[in-house]
């Protein structure tokens, strides 16, 4: 079953396009990892995808939902980990997931229950009633997804999700996301090449607004033409000077 499926996105500001024309279609379950230099316009496509920002033409379908015409459908079956840790840190760890259940509209046993069990599934159990403000950045960050799951969304937005985190906090980190697989649609943004490796099933590599490149790591190595020995990161660069014209 396709998950996200776009047509034609587009997006125009006064003095520029920021997303033209993006025709891409991700599966149920797969963790699709969207890479781009800053200014590519993976965050305007993410915001559309979301329904915070309304495309100037095209459309994308998200499990048959237009963001168009079906934006509080698609706002029910969809959740975002933004860049920026959203927990609140004067509460335990515990109180940031009671509070989000409650908010979701869980009742106060099932909020408990629903708790309790992503406590254990994210690793939690030893912090659950430390305040956040005292956590590490990789756990603030993992309380921050499973927040960002209490919802239990088709669709989950993962951006930057181990920005400024130290080696063993990001390699945490991705181990809670890699059991995350097949469960759950995710649509990964990152700068970090061996992360996106790491992670997705397939990458789509944006330059200036366009889709250059969608596939597995090895293909994308063959479309940049490369030599098996290569990496992603080869193969990024490689892609993104050619659609820009630099080589």
């Amino acid at each position: 079953m396709i998950a996200i499926k776009t047509t034609d996105l587009t997006k125009k500001f006064k003095h520029k396009t920021a997303v033209h024309a993006l025709n891409i279609s991700i599966e149920q379950g797969e963790l699709f990892g969207l890479l781009g230099v800053n200014g590519a316009g993976k965050t305007t496509t993410i915001k559309m995808l979301t329904c915070l920002l309304h495309p100037t033409s095209g459309d994308a379908q998200l499990f048959g939902n237009s963001i168009i015409a079906d934006a509080q459908a698609i706002k029910q079956i969809i959740n975002v980990s933004p860049q920026e840790t959203a927990v609140a840190r004067n509460l335990t760890v515990w109180e940031n997931l009671l509070l989000i259940a409650r908010v979701y509209g869980f009742h106060k046993d099932a909020a408990r229950e629903k708790v309790a069990k992503i406590v254990v599934d994210f690793g939690l159990e030893e912090v659950k009633d430390a305040k956040t403000k005292i956590l590490s950045g990789g756990m603030q960050r993992r309380l921050s997804i499973a927040m960002a799951l209490i919802s239990e969304p088709r669709i989950l937005f993962l951006d930057e999700p181990t920005l400024g985190l130290d080696v063993l906090a990001r390699r945490e980190l991705w181990t809670a996301i890699k059991r995350l697989k097949g469960k759950v649609t995710i649509v990964l943004t990152t700068h970090y090449m061996e992360e996106a490796q790491a992670l997705a099933d397939r990458i789509g590599i944006m330059v200036k607004g366009k889709m250059a490149a969608v596939g597995t790591v090895s293909e994308l190595i063959a479309q940049a033409a490369l030599g098996v020995a290569n990496t992603l990161e080869d193969a990024f660069i490689a892609l993104s000077t050619q659609e820009d014209g630099a080589l």
